[in-house]
């Protein structure tokens, strides 16, 4: 799922942010089930990607949530006790690696393109749409890179963002 704003807003992630990762069997209405218990338990979804897997029966969710830690425990355990969930677990900076992508369109005229170029490669981003009057970049990196990014683009006039959300993978051998 990809979020769209108009304006830059970092994710209130602080203290209490949690990525999950979750396998489940490719049949409709998993998804469904699954934001019910973050419900339930007041947890607020801040990304969700969603995609098959290489073996097109399941689909690999990779969730982020925001919310009174002490409930994570239980949510995990309620989630992975849902018919079409196969497995259900945390994942943190220490054992997994996440990432996100965003894309910046912004008002740049002309002599004020190479400096625009300077903070996208600082970025190590990508033009990816060019007019004489505006540029879409795009950003690959984890949170606090791409909410940096943005900060460094309001010096200009932005008129949309879109930021994909985490996607997760667990470090070395250990699948996700």
């Amino acid at each position: 799922m990809i979020t769209t704003t108009d304006t830059p807003v970092a994710p209130n992630l602080g203290g209490s942010g949690h990525t999950l990762s979750i396998l489940v069997n490719n049949e409709p209405g998993v998804l469904m089930r699954i934001c019910q218990v973050f419900s339930r338990r007041a947890f607020n979804i801040d990304s969700l990607v969603v995609s098959q897997g290489r073996n097109p029966r399941f689909s690999r969710m990779t969730i982020g949530i925001t919310g009174d830690p002490s409930g994570l425990e239980q949510i995990i355990k309620q989630v992975s006790k849902l018919i079409d969930v196969i497995h259900c677990s945390e994942h943190t900076i220490d054992y997994a690696v996440t990432k996100e992508m965003i894309l910046i369109k912004i008002l740049c005229s002309t002599e004020d393109r190479s400096a625009a170029l300077q903070i996208c490669e600082h970025f190590n981003g990508k033009t990816v749409d060019l007019t004489p009057t505006s540029m879409v970049v795009m950003i690959t990196g984890d949170t606090p890179k791409l909410d940096a990014a943005v900060t460094m683009f309001t010096q200009y006039e932005i008129i949309e963002t879109v930021r994909t959300g985490k996607v997760v993978m667990a470090r070395g051998e250990k699948p996700t």
